[in-house]
């Protein structure tokens, strides 16, 4: 998901490194999956219904200025729906979304069936 930062979290970075303000999300950071994408500035249409929610996500450390999640992330019971996208909150009083993104794939899913993210499969990128 190269340069799908929110524009939230793009104001906040430059904060950060021109020593504004602290810039940081609250953590643990939260994989949002969206049945419609949204922008750099509007959010995209959650998935409800079912035992879906938001699942923890944890990255590896950076290098090349490039990330991925370290653990797969298993959504079960979820709701019939086709998953087109992904969304990462923070878990903040009133949550801050961070980056969103397309999937390469949309994904179509019956009710009560299971959709996974392995590890790896969420790729940050900076450049």
């Amino acid at each position: 998901m190269a340069d799908n930062l929110t524009d939230v979290a793009e104001n906040r970075g430059l904060d950060w490194l021109t020593g504004n303000s602290p810039a940081a999300p609250v953590l643990p950071l939260k994989v949002a999956l969206v049945t419609a994408n949204g922008s750099d500035s509007a959010p995209g249409t959650e998935v409800s219904g079912g035992s879906y929610a938001r699942l923890n996500v944890a990255f590896a450390a950076a290098s090349g200025g490039a990330t991925s999640n370290l653990a797969d992330l298993v959504w079960t019971g979820m709701p019939a729906a086709t998953v087109v996208g992904i969304e990462i909150w923070d878990s903040a009083g009133t949550p801050v979304r961070w980056w969103w993104g397309p999937l390469t794939a949309s994904k179509t899913l019956a009710s009560g069936d299971e959709f996974k993210l392995a590890a790896g499969d969420i790729d940050l990128t900076l450049g």
